[in-house]
């Protein structure tokens, strides 16, 4: 698929090494949108986040509208952790 026909990816040379690792394309873009973004750090090391089991479901709904997960507001919270480790 080329670059044109998806407008999502914001960063393509970081989705094409993810996808040559073996994620799926939807990891791959969201992980690439968001190294794109400078909101967000998410290639940044040394945190220690809490797991996602210990969020709220609000905290982890708003992790997956940031990473753009489709269908989100359906979820409950078993299905937004999975979502986010996708």
């Amino acid at each position: 698929m080329s670059a044109k026909t998806r407008a999502s990816v914001k960063d393509e040379d970081v989705y094409e090494a993810l996808r040559k690792d073996g994620n799926s394309k939807e990891k791959a873009a969201r992980i690439a949108n968001a190294q794109a973004n400078n909101k967000q750090a998410p290639s940044k090391k040394g945190g220690h986040a809490p797991r996602y089991e210990d969020w709220t479901k609000e905290e982890l709904y708003g992790r997956a509208q940031e990473l753009d997960i489709e269908g989100r507001s359906q979820m409950d919270k078993a299905a937004l952790i999975a979502a986010l480790r996708g």
